[in-house]
């Protein structure tokens, strides 16, 4: 009998101690419950700047079209390049195919649309505004606080000779933007 009770106690004493040594050595569980809240924090920031740049793109209004250029679209009559006319409108001298004359593009956003095969006006024109913002990325962070929504739509105006229309979009439009 005193065998069953020495063994009961050690069996006792043996599951006692087993639980607390394997309760010692479990890693407690990390918390990251700060961390999660951070990232929930931040995700509502971006979806807030998402629903704001939604807002903005569902906002955005294309300029009214002018009959003479209705009509010039619409015949698909694109006359050749006038350097006299194109002075007249912005009073300086313009270059055919100078993609700087659209408002927001520079030498340096000039030359990334060339890297782009991207040469003329009538090319710019047939880029899509994500194209273009694809080109802008490409050259780095700094680029990326320009808007190049309308600048298809003035490398058309540019294309057809639209010059005194241009002028006064981009006056009309500061800094390119709708």
């Amino acid at each position: 009998m005193w065998y069953w009770i020495i063994l009961a106690i050690v069996g006792i004493i043996a599951a006692i101690l087993g639980y607390f040594f394997g309760k010692s050595d479990a890693p407690s569980a990390p918390d990251f419950s700060e961390q999660i809240s951070i990232l929930e924090i931040e995700n509502a920031k971006l979806k807030a700047d998402l629903d704001t740049c939604k807002k903005r793109l569902s906002s955005t209004k294309q300029p009214k079209i002018s009959e003479e250029l209705s009509s010039s679209i619409a015949a698909n009559h694109v006359p050749a390049f006038n350097a006299d006319e194109a002075k007249l409108a912005f009073g300086t001298k313009v270059k055919d195919n100078d993609l700087k004359i659209v408002e927001g593009i520079g030498p340096k956003i000039e030359g990334l649309f060339h890297d782009f095969n991207i040469r003329t006006w009538k090319q710019l024109s047939e880029t899509s505004a994500d194209k273009c913002q694809e080109v802008l990325d490409s050259g780095g962070k700094r680029y990326r606080i320009h808007d190049p929504a309308s600048w298809p739509m003035q490398a058309k105006m540019a294309y057809e000779g639209h010059w005194k229309q241009l002028a006064e979009w981009q006056e009309k439009h500061r800094a390119g933007k709708f």
